[in-house]
């Protein structure tokens, strides 16, 4: 299928810049205010009245300006013209876990999806007032002035990003081991928990770096488009082409991808997560003297 012409593709960012903040404006309203805050399933898998006023806002003006485009949001699942080549992916409020407990770290992130590629992206964040968009031969801008990826080269010298998935009291491949692996060969791993704003972060060069694993289409459709616009580069772990189903994702400023990639492949798992307690641990514990 034939990408939208660039006037196209200027009007799909200015109606994903629209959606995003009626939803961030939404968010502000009932800051410090919530009343139900709920889990979906895993524990800290939180969804809450704002959640859904958000997604609300979003859809109203994607079925005002688009419908006949096909939806996918994180609270509703798929809506609208299944059949159609375009697809938006909405996330309403990344990061409940960090609005719910009042942690100013979250953001409204839409992307829209031709064909199943990427095209358009706009990530809100409405606690610090930054608007990160990007469409695709467009750029990409936070505020509406260009960004572009970092220049950092070496691990050593690099900063990254990553978070952990609500499986990960459920099983061994949590992203603990990476975590800490990499914490020993960069200067430092920060976990915001919005894997929107950290794409975001690595578009306009705060960091270097990100990997994730158990993300889905809704957490990155938006900030895939901004990084590889802003100058980046975004693959699967292995550095292979990235499929956005497998929900794991490594985006870095381009220098650093095949080092990073390299790193990540070599960490081993932990060994296994019963009883939420590793054996290893636990042997190391036991084996230990008790002093009195």
């Amino acid at each position: 299928m034939t990408l939208p012409s660039s006037s196209q593709l200027q009007i799909y960012l200015d109606i994903a810049t629209e959606a995003v903040l009626a939803a961030g404006a939404v968010l502000q309203t009932f800051w410090g205010k919530l009343e139900d805050v709920q889990e979906k399933g895993r524990p800290g898998d939180l969804v809450t009245e704002a959640d859904k006023a958000a997604e609300v806002a979003v859809l109203e003006t994607l079925h005002r300006h688009v419908p006949d485009h096909a939806i996918l949001t994180e609270e509703t699942g798929h809506l609208g013209n299944a059949d159609s080549n375009f697809l938006w992916a909405i996330d309403p409020l990344d990061g409940t876990t960090n609005y719910a407990h009042q942690y100013p770290f979250s953001a409204v992130s839409v992307g829209l999806l031709c064909a199943g590629e990427p095209i358009v992206g706009a990530i809100f964040d409405p606690f610090h007032q930054e608007l990160f968009r990007a469409g695709k031969g467009l750029g990409a801008t936070r505020n509406r002035r260009p960004i572009q990826v970092s220049a950092t080269r070496d691990l050593d010298r690099s900063l990254l990003v990553t978070g952990f998935a609500y499986d990960r009291r459920e099983t061994a491949d949590n992203n603990y081991a990476e975590f800490c692996h990499l914490t020993h060969l960069t200067q430092g791993v920060r976990r915001g928990g919005a894997a929107a704003i950290d794409l975001a972060y690595v578009a306009c060069g705060r960091v270097d770096g990100f990997w994730e694993r158990g993300l889905s289409l809704w957490d990155m459709a938006a900030g895939v488009i901004l990084v590889t616009e802003a100058g980046g580069q975004v693959t699967a772990y292995d550095g292979s082409l990235l499929i956005l189903n497998s929900g794991r994702i490594l985006a870095t400023n381009g220098p650093l991808h095949p080092a990073l990639s390299r790193e990540l492949m070599q960490v081993r798992p932990l060994s296994s997560w019963p009883d939420r307690v590793l054996p290893d641990v636990a042997n190391a514990v036991g084996g230990m003297e008790t002093v009195h």
